[in-house]
């Protein structure tokens, strides 16, 4: 008589944010059920589950190699497997109609060293230990142009399109003059790309350099695959999340969502001074 844990196996499933599933196993082959082929032989293992109660968040992890016939490193550099779910069997590989969940929740952090990567699981009672709730600062939590903001980034004089001339790197791009805005306009705003085969790429401007050969974009992070020369791109005004910005920059300050009156932590250490600044000695 066959000992039942030495037909268990595991194997997990990974729903990308783009909707592609990929299932894989520790198992010497191929295991399918759910409608999903669950490979053998990708190199991916997971370390022991610890399942807690409470509102904790699951101490486990995924770890494994980086191949063409398993998890891509380009995937995970463009963002894919952010958030991704993940759900985890133990199954009898003589029968896999017999198993059990292990585990349910999402992807979270992921690390990569040299061929192989570290991806942390985060279980489903995690957003429940996240802070919920208003914060009340001086700067705007609002995304400027999206449904607090309310403001049309598409508006005349906030918005171009223009060919990527050069990319001396992949943190910056090269675009034809634009004498129409001001130096600086798109500081912290974001750029996507139209067409080709990197259309709907975007990412986030630092800032941006006015110069007699062009406009000089510096990107906090460069896209995968990077943003290349003769792509069609637009970008957008960047916002500070200042109130005086929202109100010289965009005219939008009634729909300003931030307390630019709420005292800082500076406040608790300030002291009175006389309006002339003379100090003490004149009262």
């Amino acid at each position: 008589m066959t000992d039942v844990t030495t037909t268990l196996a595991r194997a997990w499933s990974l729903r990308r944010r783009d909707g592609a599933v990929m299932g894989f196993t520790d198992h010497d082959r191929d295991l399918v059920f759910d409608a999903t082929i669950f490979r053998a032989g990708t190199g991916l293992s997971a370390s022991a589950l610890v399942q807690s109660t409470g509102l904790s968040v699951d101490n486990t992890e995924a770890v494994g190699a980086l191949s063409d016939a398993g998890l891509r490193e380009a995937d995970i550099r463009a963002g894919l497997y952010d958030g991704a779910e993940v759900t985890i069997w133990q199954v009898d590989w003589r029968d896999p109609a017999h198993r059990q969940v292990l585990f349910r929740g999402t992807l979270g952090e992921i690390t990569r060293e040299g061929g192989a990567f570290r991806a942390e699981l985060r279980g489903l009672s995690d957003p429940l230990t996240r802070a919920q709730g208003r914060v009340y600062g001086s700067m705007c939590p609002a995304v400027l142009g999206d449904a607090q903001c309310r403001f049309d980034i598409q508006s005349p004089g906030f918005a171009a399109v223009a060919r990527v001339q050069r990319t001396p790197d992949a943190q910056t791009i090269d675009l034809p003059p634009l004498p129409e805005f001001p130096a600086h306009w798109f500081d912290e705003g974001q750029v996507s790309v139209l067409d080709g085969p990197r259309a709907g790429l975007t990412a986030s401007i630092r800032r941006d350099n006015q110069h007699a050969g062009g406009l000089r974009l510096h990107l906090w992070q460069g896209p995968v695959p990077s943003i290349a020369e003769g792509d069609l791109v637009r970008i957008h005004a960047g916002c500070d999340k200042r109130a005086a910005t929202c109100r010289a920059k965009f005219a939008n300050i009634a729909n300003f969502r931030g307390f630019p009156h709420v005292p800082g932590d500076d406040w608790l250490v300030a002291t009175p001074r006389p309006a002339d600044g003379q100090g003490a000695a004149n009262a």
